[in-house]
C-alpha cells in the first residue's frame, strides 16, 4: 500500500514537472515572438531615415535636381498604399509568417537594387517594391499584434518604430563618413532585411495558432472572420468611418511636423536654433509618449486614450493657433506631440470594437494605406491654404482636423453602441 501511494505521487510529481516544462516553453515562444515583432518593427523604421540623409549624395552622383526626391517618394508611397490595402486578403491567402517574410525579402531586394542601379530611372521602380514591402509588414504586424496581444505591447511596438527611423539616419551619415558612399548605408539595411527574411522563414511555427485576446477562438468568430471579403469590409459604414479617422489623424500627425518649423521662422519670428529644437522635440515625443502609454494602456482602454489624447492634442494646436505669445505657442507644440503620440496604436488597437471582429483584418490594412495617403494629402492642401491666404491658416486647419476627428470617432462610438443594443 506505502509502495502504490509513493508511485502515485511519484506520477502526479512527474505529470506536474511535465506541464511546467510545457508551459514554460510556451513561455519562451512567446517571448521569441515579442522580441521578433519588436525587431521587425526597428526594421521597419530603418529605410525611412536613409533616404534624406542619403539625398544630397545620391542625386550627385546621378547628377538629378533637387525635387526628383518626389518622384521616388511617389514610387514607394504607391508601393506602400497598395500592399496595405490588400493585406487582409493576403493574411488569408498566405498567413501572416510568410506575408512577412516575402514583405522583408522585397524590401532588402529593393534596398540593394539601390546600390547596384546603373541608371536613375531604377530607383523609383525599385521604391515602388520597397514601397510594398514596408506597407505589407506595417499592416501585417499591426493586424497581428491587435488580435493576439494587449494593448501596451502595441504602444511599445509603434515607439520601437521611433528607434528604426532614428537609427537610419546614423547608419547613412557613418556609411557616407567611412565609405564615401550613400550605398553602403542602403546596403547594411537592406542585408539586415534579407536576414530578417529568413529568420521569419525559420520561425513559421512561432505564428502558428496563437491564443486569439480577443475572439476566444470561438468557432462562429473564426467562421464569420472567414467570410467577410474585402468588398463587404468597404461597404461596412463603421469601417469607412475609423479608414477615415486613420486618415485625418496622420494628416495632422505630419502637416505639424513639416509645416510648423516654416510657421515659426517665416511668420512668427522665432529663431531657427529654437524652432528646430521644437520641432525636434515634438518628434522625440512619439518615442517617449508611446513608451509611456504602453502602462497607461494596461489601466485604460485604448478608445478612451484616443479620446482624451486627441482633446488634448486639440487644447495643444487651439495654443498655437491664438499665438498669445511665443513660449504659448512652443507649448501647445510639445502639449500636441506628447498628446498625440499614442492615437495611432490606440486606434489599431481599438479596431475590432470599432468595426467588429470579422472586420479587423481587412480594416487595419485599410486604415494603414488611408494613413499614408492622409500623410501626404493633407499636409500638401495645408501648403496649398498657406500660399493662398497666409501661413497662420495652418494651425487652424489642424485645429479644424481635430474637431473632425473628436467628431468621426463620437458618431463611431454611437453607431457601435447601437449595433450592441440591437445584437443584444
Amino acid at each position: 500500500m506505502f509502495k502504490q501511494k509513493n508511485l502515485i505521487i511519484f506520477d502526479i510529481l512527474k505529470k506536474f514537472k511535465q506541464r511546467k516544462g510545457v508551459i514554460m516553453n510556451k513561455q519562451k515562444k512567446k517571448y521569441l515572438l515579442i522580441a521578433l515583432i519588436y525587431i521587425a518593427f526597428i526594421s521597419l523604421g530603418l529605410p525611412d531615415g536613409l533616404l534624406g540623409v542619403a539625398w544630397p549624395e545620391m542625386r550627385s552622383s546621378f547628377s538629378l535636381p533637387l525635387d526628383a526626391l518626389g518622384i521616388i517618394l511617389i514610387g514607394s508611397t504607391t508601393g506602400y498604399l497598395l500592399s496595405s490595402f490588400f493585406n487582409g486578403f493576403f493574411i488569408k491567402k498566405i498567413g501572416v509568417a510568410v506575408l512577412l517574410a516575402l514583405s522583408c525579402l522585397a524590401t532588402g531586394l529593393a534596398l540593394i537594387g539601390y546600390t547596384l542601379a546603373p541608371f536613375w530611372w531604377l530607383l523609383p521602380l525599385l521604391a515602388v517594391l520597397a514601397g510594398m514591402g514596408a506597407g505589407a509588414i506595417d499592416a501585417g504586424l499591426n493586424t497581428y499584434v491587435e488580435k493576439h496581444f494587449n494593448e501596451g505591447l502595441m504602444q511599445w511596438l509603434h515607439a520601437s518604430f521611433g528607434v528604426g527611423i532614428t537609427m537610419g539616419p546614423i547608419i547613412m551619415a557613418n556609411g557616407i563618413k567611412y565609405s564615401n558612399s550613400w550605398r553602403t548605408g542602403y546596403l547594411i539595411v537592406g542585408t539586415a532585411q534579407l536576414i530578417l527574411a529568413l529568420v521569419f522563414v525559420l520561425t513559421l511555427s512561432l505564428w502558428k495558432d496563437p491564443k486569439n485576446k480577443k475572439t476566444a477562438g470561438t468557432d462562429k468568430n473564426k467562421e464569420q472572420e472567414q467570410e467577410m471579403k474585402l468588398i463587404q469590409t468597404l461597404t461596412h459604414l463603421p469601417a469607412l468611418m475609423s479608414i477615415l479617422l486613420f486618415f485625418i489623424y496622420t494628416g495632422i500627425e505630419m502637416a505639424i511636423g513639416h509645416w510648423t518649423y516654416t510657421l515659426f521662422t517665416e511668420s512668427r519670428g522665432i529663431s531657427t536654433a529654437l524652432a528646430g529644437f521644437w520641432v525636434s522635440t515634438y518628434w522625440g515625443s512619439f518615442t517617449v509618449g508611446r513608451i509611456l502609454a504602453g502602462f497607461l494602456a494596461y489601466k485604460f482602454l485604448s478608445r478612451k486614450i484616443a479620446k482624451y489624447a486627441a482633446a488634448l492634442g486639440l487644447l495643444g494646436s487651439i495654443l498655437v493657433a491664438v499665438n498669445l505669445s511665443q513660449w504659448l505657442s512652443l507649448l501647445g507644440i510639445a502639449i500636441t506631440g506628447i498628446a498625440i503620440a499614442p492615437i495611432f496604436p490606440a486606434l489599431i488597437s481599438s479596431t475590432s470594437y470599432r468595426v467588429g471582429k470579422e472586420h479587423t483584418t481587412n480594416t487595419i490594412g485599410i486604415q494603414i494605406s488611408a494613413a499614408g495617403l492622409g500623410g501626404a494629402l493633407l499636409p500638401g492642401l495645408a501648403g496649398v491654404l498657406a500660399r493662398n491666404i497666409s501661413l497662420e491658416i495652418i494651425p487652424i486647419f489642424i485645429t479644424i482636423l481635430f474637431i473632425l476627428f473628436l467628431t468621426i470617432n463620437n458618431l463611431i462610438k454611437k453607431v457601435t453602441d447601437k449595433a450592441a443594443e440591437k445584437a443584444a
